[in-house]
């Protein structure tokens, strides 16, 4: 159905062009005999020299760095050799989300190769919480269990790291999250690149990455080495699925992982694609929006040890059962999310003049709070707390915006809250009840003086403008150079003007708008504005009327047929 038109205004975000230094893009594009628009991008993100743009052209020839570089790597592999050599059981503890489990699955294959024994936990998100819990792991030392390895967790576990040292236990810790200022934990061996010692020379490894280093240096030390590139399917899931940075390493680890995932003869990962509809494509938008939430569902909505067990089944039938558990649980987190999130802006209409939104609701499920809260941050552009409530306990997940520190907010009431913790953009909390009104008040006070008289507004970073005539199915191609895409490596977002509608703009399923835009020679773009309906409002669209767009260009296949597609992230009128 058409759109009606809206009142008109200008758009309400900020549109933000980089400046670009000429002589460093003509020289790249001669001395790597790129285009014009490939040298411009490899100048804005940072590659201004030929050898740092050819290394980020072609991230599948760049190798990785020695495990050993990292600080404590001797010493943990040492603990491990000897517990397989003696036939001690290893305990491996990961994390509940994606990161955690498929480091789990990593480290312990390595361990099976090298002829090693080893169980493994991942903690339930709701019975036992984030991170290692005593009594747990006496449970598992009354097993049997000797040494424990965790995987993407345990830099702040000082109970028990401690308890395990007074109680027989060797406690080697993997993990990339930052440590605390007081120091680290009483372990064995500490194997993070975030420590202050360490010089590992890529501080933005993932927990599975680092899983994967110390699994690099067991399968080097037991005479499989050749076995390591086999790993990086997995590490490359884990990588994204965490939002790391996609350069450096984490770009060759992601590169070569995906480029062998579509050939992947683990049951497992096979039935997973299947069940994700991305058998012969894999990109890292297929593992971020389709493998992923299917793997994250496990521990928001139930269990994540199902994750472990599905990527190291040797039966296709439970695979594929497995597999399906999985997805039945997404379309169960996808419905909970959304009526969470429907019913958290409701409670936030009232809520335009608040500088810091405060939401809670009894009962709300605590494995989907965090998404709400970042889908109601994005949609005003204002920090957010989604909190549920149980037997009087807040729990909650807080999401921010650019250019407002939310782990700094907490700290100015942290007297209101049981517990906290997190960084700039996400953090986490619990608190009373009776609390709530009191945070609130306290965050929107903090909040005001950057918020209020027009502070902070959204900004769109849009890389270069092209004109209607450059604008074709060639030009995506040449930005496949430019993939695996991520954080630190977005796809480019470019802006085309004096452009005019061919026709009016077409409302989907009530919420989306497709604009057919033509120049003034009369070419024709296929446009798709996801939520334009809402996100242009103040955009008064008509005949005669000239449009700027911001958009990232894609190529659109359906039933075989492919053509250029502008996923629009913005429109205003021409000036």
């Amino acid at each position: 159905m058409p759109a009606s038109s809206l009142h008109k205004s200008e758009s309400r975000n900020r549109w933000i062009y980089p400046e670009v230094d000429e002589n460093l893009v003509n020289a790249l594009r001669s001395e790597c005999g790129v285009s014009d628009l490939i040298a411009r991008l490899l100048v804005i993100r940072g590659y201004t020299d030929a050898d740092s743009a050819r290394t980020f052209l072609n991230p599948k020839a760049g190798g990785l760095h020695e495990p050993f570089l990292l600080k404590d790597m001797e010493k943990a592999l040492e603990r491990i050799r000897r517990a397989i050599d003696a036939g001690e059981k290893i305990l491996v503890w990961g994390d509940y989300d994606v990161d955690g489990t498929t480091g789990t699955t990593v480290l312990r294959k390595a361990i099976e190769i090298a002829g090693g024994e080893s169980g493994y936990h991942v903690p339930h998100r709701f019975h036992e919480g984030y991170g290692v819990n005593v009594p747990e792991l006496s449970k598992r030392r009354d097993e049997g269990y000797s040494l424990v390895v965790t995987v993407d967790c345990g830099i702040t576990a000082f109970e028990a790291a401690s308890w395990a040292k007074e109680n027989g236990m060797d406690f080697i810790i993997t993990d990339h999250h930052l440590p605390k200022e007081s120091g680290l934990p009483d372990a064995y061996a500490v194997v993070n690149p975030n420590r202050p010692d360490c010089e590992y020379p890529d501080k933005h490894l993932a927990g599975v990455g680092v899983a994967f280093k110390l699994a690099h240096a067991i399968l080097r030390d037991y005479g499989r080495e050749e076995l390591v590139p086999y790993f990086l399917k997995v590490v490359a899931i884990g990588t994204i699925a965490d939002v790391m940075m996609l350069t450096g390493e984490n770009r060759t680890i992601v590169a070569r992982g995906l480029e062998d995932l579509p050939k992947t003869v683990n049951y497992g990962l096979k039935a997973l694609m299947e069940v994700s509809e991305c058998n012969n494509e894999m990109t890292s938008y297929h593992i971020g929006f389709r493998v992923a939430p299917r793997i994250n569902a496990a521990g928001r909505m139930d269990a994540a040890k199902h994750v472990v067990e599905l990527l190291e089944t040797k039966d296709f039938a439970r695979a594929r059962e497995l597999a399906g558990y999985l997805n039945r649980k997404n379309i169960e987190r996808q419905r909970v999310q959304a009526e969470i999130t429907e019913r958290a802006l409701m409670e936030s209409a009232d809520m335009a003049d608040r500088n810091f939104i405060v939401l809670a609701g009894e009962g709300w499920h605590r494995g989907v709070i965090g998404l709400a809260a970042s889908r109601i941050a994005e949609k005003l552009f204002r920090p957010v707390i989604v909190l549920s409530i149980e037997d009087g306990i807040a729990y909650g997940s807080a999401r921010s915006v650019a250019g407002f520190h939310l782990l700094e907010a907490l700290e100015s009431c942290k007297e209101h809250f049981t517990q906290f913790g997190g960084h700039a953009v996400a953090a986490g909390m619990s608190l009373p009840e009776e609390n709530i009104p009191s945070i609130a008040s306290a965050l929107n006070e903090y909040a005001a003086p950057i918020f209020g008289e027009g502070g902070l507004v959204p900004e769109i970073k849009i890389d270069t403008k092209v004109s209607s005539e450059n604008l074709g199915m060639a030009l995506v191609e040449d930005l496949k150079a430019f993939e695996p895409y991520g954080q630190g490596n977005p796809k480019p977002v470019f802006s085309t003007g004096n452009l005019e509608l061919a026709k009016p703009p077409w409302v989907m399923k009530e919420k989306h708008l497709k604009l057919i835009l033509q120049d003034k020679d009369g070419r024709e773009f296929e446009a798709v504005w996801w939520d334009g309906v809402a996100r242009s409002s103040g955009l008064e669209f008509g005949a005669g009327k000239s449009y700027e767009i911001a958009y990232v260009p894609e190529i659109n296949t359906w039933q075989g047929n492919s053509r250029l597609q502008l996923v629009v992230s913005d429109v205003r009128e021409s000036s």
